[in-house]
């Protein structure tokens, strides 16, 4: 067991920095807390274990904090309140969740702090569900959750199943709780409801909102640009810019992949212009959406030039240059980028860069490059695929006429088919004019999205190749009874810079 002294604090300063402090910073003054108001045998104030915890939460020093919890337990401080909610949250945040709960359940007097602390640790930990029952089971005590409580549960309720129900629910409590004028609170029911692809929600919650400021505007903007309605996101940017609204890292961020989406290059450099006088342009998420804007916006040279002038690189942004590479048809450059940086080992690929990595496969049509690629990620990353790496494998194969095996390994991995999967194998059924097969596809996708007629046209285009003319004629029967009709197609395009 260690000691409350001066030698004490240089451990744990040391332990944490390597080196003794040079500066007042907020950890080093957390722990150099516990050796000034303490000697060898005098017990720590509750606010210095308090902070140290915090500190220790917020750079999850692991080793640190258990032995601060081993410290309260020796000063007698096992049972206080504060100090535990203190703890629940350490835990949590260095993903210990089982150890986070124990010290819960040994609360004999629970508050707001605690329940909050152990829901927001779920959420953080991707145990929504459980943040949501163990929100519940608050609501049946006597203590009633504050703002930051229904933040916290909210977001545990963005991605999960009936996560839509959920946060209409959630948003009559805090209605009840008159919670709904703050600000934090409103900000996380936008990205519920846009996360729920409910974008007229998100539009009214916002306009009824009397007082908006950055995290609104934020939220607002980052609902638009996820539902693809990113010509509302530039708008609602310029309204924002009028209003002489501090402008974050997030926001240039959020409405640079607005940009991409429509690809309109000449926005986009004037953002990077406003990147630039910011500067902003060392932050890695914004030199990221940089690369991600030039590339979809067909100027893969100067996303080149971006990747150049980042003075630290990460995986981001060689992730984001490959999949810039790939995206626009120089897949023989983002593999040859991808194995370069293997060989000089500055690169530690991730699921989301063996995307990348597919994806330039796929556009090449390099199928035997493709499953080289995907085994290595077991056999020398130890990565499990997840349903992106195994639809781009899938959808490679179908591409190259090999449907058969692309059906293979449809059956044979881990994950339901999701309609993307399905909607390309179809289309390659098309190509290939497999009847069988394509029906099949066809089938799930109507079932999947009953009111869709893409796939209905798309099943009439495989007989018609085949000349299976009355089958076409039962398919545009069944669109009509069901007076089903194709959408209109449209395009963004960009003539003269207008």
């Amino acid at each position: 067991m260690v000691h409350c002294s001066s030698s004490f604090a240089y451990g744990f300063r040391h332990r944490l920095f390597g080196k003794p402090c040079s500066k007042p910073a907020s950890i080093c003054g957390a722990i150099e807390s516990l050796s000034t108001v303490n000697g060898p045998t005098r017990k720590p104030v509750k606010y210095a274990l308090c902070t140290a915890l915090s500190s220790c939460a917020k750079t999850r020093n692991w080793r640190l904090g258990i032995q601060i919890h081993a410290f309260m337990i020796r000063s007698g401080y096992e049972d206080n309140l504060f100090l535990c909610s203190a703890l629940i949250d350490f835990y949590a945040k260095c993903f210990a969740i089982l150890d986070a709960k124990k010290v819960f359940s040994g609360i004999r007097t629970h508050d707001q702090v605690s329940w909050t602390s152990l829901i927001t640790g779920l959420s953080i930990n991707g145990q929504g569900i459980n943040a949501f029952l163990l929100f519940k089971e608050m609501l049946c005590t006597q203590i009633k959750p504050n703002c930051l409580t229904f933040v916290s549960v909210i977001s545990a309720c963005v991605g999960q199943n009936g996560g839509l129900q959920h946060c209409s629910a959630l948003h009559t409590h805090i209605i009840k709780q008159g919670c709904d004028t703050n600000n934090f609170v409103v900000s996380s029911l936008i990205d519920c409801y846009a996360n729920q692809g409910q974008i007229d929600d998100v539009v009214l919650l916002f306009v009824e909102t009397s007082e908006k400021d950055i995290v609104v505007y934020n939220s607002m903007i980052s609902g638009y640009s996820k539902n693809l309605c990113s010509d509302d996101a530039l708008k609602l940017f310029v309204e924002m810019r009028g209003r002489n609204l501090g402008i974050t890292d997030h926001t240039l961020c959020t409405i640079l992949n607005a940009c991409s989406s429509l690809a309109l290059l000449l926005q986009g450099r004037q953002v990077h212009s406003l990147v630039i006088k910011m500067g902003s342009e060392r932050n890695v998420f914004v030199a990221s959406a940089l690369i991600d804007m030039y590339s979809k916006g067909g100027d893969i040279d100067e996303a080149q030039r971006v990747l150049d002038q980042t003075s630290e690189k990460n995986n981001v942004l060689w992730t984001s240059m490959i999949m810039g590479y790939a995206q626009c048809g120089r897949s023989s450059e983002a593999l040859e980028l991808f194995d370069c940086l293997l060989t000089k080992q500055e690169l530690v690929p991730d699921h989301i860069c063996f995307t990348a990595v597919l994806t330039a496969c796929n556009h090449a049509g390099l199928l035997d490059k493709g499953v080289e690629y995907f085994n290595k990620m077991t056999t020398n990353y130890g990565l499990s695929p997840d349903i992106d790496q195994y639809a781009c494998l899938i959808d490679l194969y179908a591409r190259k006429g090999s449907l058969s095996k692309a059906r293979d390994l449809m059956q044979e991995m881990p994950y339901d088919p999701n309609y993307v999967i399905w909607s390309s194998f179809l289309s390659s059924c098309n190509i290939y004019g497999n009847v069988e097969l394509g029906k099949e596809a066809a089938d799930q996708l109507i079932k999947m999205e009953p009111c869709n007629a893409a796939p209905y046209l798309t099943l009439a285009h495989v007989y018609a190749r085949k000349g299976l003319w009355n089958e076409v004629a039962e398919v545009r029967r069944v669109m009509q009874q069901k007076r089903m009709r194709k959408r209109a197609g449209w395009s963004w395009v960009e003539v003269d810079k207008l």
